[in-house]
Order: structure tokens, then C-alpha cells, then sequence
């Protein structure tokens, strides 16, 4: 199959109305795939030591599956990376995705041969509904290029081979793509990354691209980088048949005013949210808000409400029993063989059928110094509201507490690195109004004198990616958490700063 037939729009249609009628029973849907799942899992050393032989339905799982991080779940992975079988899933695994851990260093997760089409197909049809409902194919026609890890692997004792996910699914690339795929392989095994990014943008820059794919804080580098090798003014000068911008990792809005300043123009995008344990869920609309849920692929979902994570009795629920708006904790069970496993982040639901989320941050980062519980969505919808309304372009931001000023009242810092950045007194009166808006706690400590209001800190240039460089974490998947509940990120980046040239 080639990449016009792949990617027509009749074909796209055909899939639209599959991914329909699949969504169209999202309880029946995941009914289906907890029995496959505990049917297959029977045949497993987890499933014997968690007698999934008296399992019948969701209440008797949950009886007996705990939810587990990865630091629980360890034993039984490090049997599997040992090279025993059917320890998490029959057989042994296709792939260890390596990713790094903050309490478990190094983590491996399983990557099944039933798994792998998760990663693949719903990439896909997040591309295909964007097809269906659009009638717009003029990316087929051009170079495609995904900023992504190394496709180059290595193996473990057991002879199973690892790497970044991004690595493992650039080998499993549809053969229909491969025509129209930048960069080259040579370039994607590139280790260092602004050595790799300067070989993409010369392997590129005289290249009709069309879709450009990533994370965002990764494919700004990148533009940042294509304006200042070529001399054009905008992306648009240099790529003009530049059509679809897909993402993932992060959310798009606080880059938006930025990247719609280096296009040159503002562009269609597909947000996608892959994760190492798996495909969680694609933008299948352009007119509707959210990411529809990939229901039917092998993975089982559980959640969380986020103000009872830390219960010792917290609801644990399945899809069908969740709420619109509510902030939820996301747990998977999946055919790579995770069980009651928290992936640590949060969702909320803004349709239940079908069901779509927003990714609202990870459970572990908030601001929370004095109860206030500051999350992500709230500091990002802030930002993204300000921005707009001041024209101002930030390329980055972090938000810590700081609680022991030299004078005055604590305070919220956020540290923010933008072209020329100044904020005027009145946009950060307008930002912290909005952050009062939406966290009542946050109000209150303000309306107490417990907590002055938000203050601006504005960090140089390029000052994200030497932090992320002095940790070695540069490129890739990696990014710097948006929020902390103490200063370890905040203050490194300010004394960074010295070090940085030309500040």
C-alpha cells in the first residue's frame, strides 16, 4: 500500500467509521479487553500469584490487582529483563523501553508483540481522522519529519533488545512512510542532540516539508535553529507547503503565540498522547476539545479522583463510572503486561461519549507549599490567557514556591524565558487573578496575607536547555517539570544564568 492509498481520504473514512463504532460502547469496549486481558494473564506467574483464575469481573480485579508504580512492580519486571518467561505476559517481551525514573533510576518497561500495534495503529488513526474530517491530504505530498530518539538499540543478556520509545517505534515506521521520512537514519542515531538537531536542519532546510512532528519545546529548538542557518525571516519562508504539525509530551498552548511568531502564520495541529506503557489516546477533531480515548487496543483503564490519591481508601474506578471535569489519577493495565500500574499522570474528562481527555500534569508536580495545590492546567491555562492578552511570547516557564523571601509575604516565582520578556505589572495582576479564578485555596492564602501575589523572574535566552543540558537530559523525551513544591529546578536555573553567554 502506498502513502496516497494509506493516507486517502476514502481509507481514512473506513478507519473513522471503525474508531466510531468502537467508541460508540466504551464500556462494552473495555469489558472486552479486561477479559482478554485476565483470559491471557492467566498463563503468567502474575497471574498465578494474583489468582486471576477467580477473576470475573472489575470488582473481583481489583480484589485482588493492587495498584502498583513501577518501584512495586520492579520484581517482576527485573525477572522479565533476566530473560525468565511468562513472568508480566506470555512469552517474553518484543522490547524494553529504557526511560529514567526519579525514585527508580533506570526503569524498563515491556513492550509486547501484542502491544506493538498499539503504538503504531493509533499514531495512524489519529492522522486518519484528521483526513476524514478534514478532506485536507497536502502533507501526503511532501517530506514528513519526526524529532525522536535513536532507532539504534541495544540488547540485554537475555537478548531482547531496548531503547528510548520514540527509537523503537521509528523501526516499526509504516514502509508506505519511509519514502517521505526525514531525517535520515544516520542523522536519527545521532546521541548528542544539538549536534543531531543541526544535522536535521541541513538535511531539511532545502526540503519540501509538510508534517513536522514532536514535542514542542523540541521542534522550537529546531525552527529557532532553520531561521538562523537559513536567514529567513519565518518556518513559512522556508517551508512553505508546511501544512500539519503533530505533538505530544507536553501541552501545546504556552508555545503556541511562540510558534505561530516562527511559522509565520498559524497551522493545523494533531495532539497525540503516546507514553512508554502505551498508546493512551489521539486528537481525533478538529471541532471538538479533548483526545478520544483508544479504548479497544489492549489497554484497561482505571482512575483515580487526584484529591484521594493519597488516601489510604481511595476510589478506584473504571471507565464507565468517571465524571466530567474531575481531575483523575491514570492507571493501565495493558497486553504488555502492566497490572494496576500508575503511570503517574493526571487527566480530566471533557466528554464521556465518547470519551475524551485532556492531560492536566502528573500527580507528583504542583505547587503546594502552603495547601494550596496549584496543578498544571491551572499555571498553564494562566499563562496561555496572559500571553494572549498582552502579546506576549514565552518560550518556556517553571513555577516554584518561594517561601523564605529576603522581604514581604512568601510568593509564588515563576521563572520564565521569553524573546525579550517583560512582563508589565498589569499583565501579572491579570495572570494572578486568573490563578485565584481557578484555585479557591490559592485565593484564600492571598485574601489572608498568608501569600503575596505571583512575581516574574525572567531568565535568559536559552536557559531551559543549559539546565536540561547540565543534567544530561537534553532532547529526546525529556522536559523540565512545569511545577515544583520545592526550589531544586528553580534555583539551578537562576544560577545557571552566570553561565550563560552573552547574559
Amino acid at each position: 500500500m502506498g502513502i496516497k492509498t494509506a493516507l486517502s481520504i476514502p481509507y481514512a473514512k473506513f478507519i473513522s467509521r471503525q474508531i466510531a463504532k468502537a467508541a460508540s460502547n466504551p464500556a462494552r469496549a473495555q469489558r472486552r479487553v479486561l477479559r482478554m486481558l485476565i483470559n491471557t494473564g492467566k498463563k503468567t506467574a502474575f497471574g498465578r500469584d494474583h489468582n486471576f483464575g477467580h477473576i470475573h469481573d472489575y470488582e473481583s480485579f481489583k480484589s485482588r490487582v493492587p495498584v502498583r508504580d513501577y518501584e512495586a512492580l520492579k520484581p517482576y519486571v527485573d525477572r522479565s529483563v533476566a530473560g525468565e518467561l511468562d513472568v508480566l505476559w506470555p512469552g517474553k517481551p518484543l522490547y524494553f523501553c529504557k526511560t529514567s525514573g526519579t525514585t527508580s533510576g533506570t526503569k524498563f518497561i515491556p513492550i509486547t508483540k501484542n502491544s506493538m500495534p498499539n503504538h503504531i495503529h493509533s499514531a495512524r488513526n489519529g492522522l486518519l481522522s484528521y483526513i476524514a474530517e478534514t478532506k485536507q491530504t497536502g502533507f501526503v505530498q511532501g517530506k514528513m519529519i519526526f524529532l525522536q530518539g535513536s532507532p539504534k538499540l541495544n540488547s540485554l543478556d537475555s537478548g531482547v533488545p531496548y531503547g528510548r520509545l520514540s527509537g523503537i517505534v521509528a523501526n516499526h515506521v509504516p514502509t508506505y512512510l519511509l519514502k517521505n521520512r526525514l531525517p535520515s537514519f544516520e542523522t536519527n542515531t545521532i546521541e548528542d542532540w544539538e549536534t543531531k538537531v543541526d544535522a536535521i536542519v541541513e538535511e531539511t532546510k532545502d526540503q519540501n516539508m509538510t508534517l513536522i512532528s514532536g514535542i514542542p519545546s523540541w521542534v522550537q529548538m529546531y525552527f529557532e535553529k532553520l531561521i538562523e542557518v537559513t536567514g529567513k525571516e519565518t518556518i513559512k519562508d522556508i517551508f512553505p507547503n508546511f501544512s500539519l504539525f503533530v505533538y505530544g509530551g507536553v501541552n501545546y498552548d504556552p508555545y503556541r503565540a511562540n510558534f505561530e511568531r516562527l511559522i509565520g502564520k498559524s497551522i493545523p495541529s494533531i495532539e497525540l498522547y503516546p507514553a512508554s506503557e502505551g498508546f493512551i489516546a489521539y486528537q481525533d477533531s478538529q471541532k471538538e476539545e479533548g483526545m478520544l480515548l483508544v479504548m479497544n487496543s489492549g489497554i484497561y483503564y482505571e482512575f483515580i479522583p487526584a484529591d484521594e490519591y493519597y488516601k489510604d481508601n481511595r476510589t478506584r474506578l473504571c471507565l464507565e463510572d468517571v465524571k466530567l471535569g474531575t481531575q483523575y489519577a491514570v492507571i493501565l493495565n495493558t497486553n504488555a503486561g502492566l497490572w494496576g500500574y500508575d503511570i503517574g499522570d493526571t487527566v480530566k474528562f471533557v466528554s464521556l461519549n465518547p470519551p475524551r481527555i485532556k492531560v492536566t500534569g502528573r500527580i507528583k508536580h504542583f505547587t503546594s507549599a502552603f495547601g494550596e495545590h496549584v496543578i498544571g492546567e491551572e499555571v498553564e491555562e494562566a499563562m496561555r490567557q496572559t500571553t494572549q492578552k498582552f502579546g506576549l511570547v514565552v518560550s518556556e516557564f517553571h513555577v516554584a514556591p518561594q517561601t523564605n523571601p529576603e522581604t514581604g509575604l512568601p510568593y509564588h516565582e515563576w521563572l520564565v524565558e521569553g524573546d525579550a520578556i517583560a512582563f508589565p505589572d498589569e499583565a501579572i495582576t491579570f495572570m494572578d487573578k486568573l490563578m485565584q479564578e481557578q484555585n479557591v485555596y490559592y485565593k484564600d492564602l492571598l485574601d489572608g496575607n498568608i501569600l503575596d501575589r505571583l512575581k516574574i523572574t525572567a531568565l535568559a535566552p536559552d536557559s531551559f536547555n543549559s539546565y536540561m543540558k547540565s543534567k544530561g537530559k537534553l532532547g529526546g523525551q525529556n522536559k523540565v517539570p512545569r511545577l515544583a513544591n520545592d526550589r531544586k529546578i528553580a534555583d539551578e536555573l537562576i544560577a545557571l544564568q552566570a553561565a550563560i553567554p552573552n547574559n
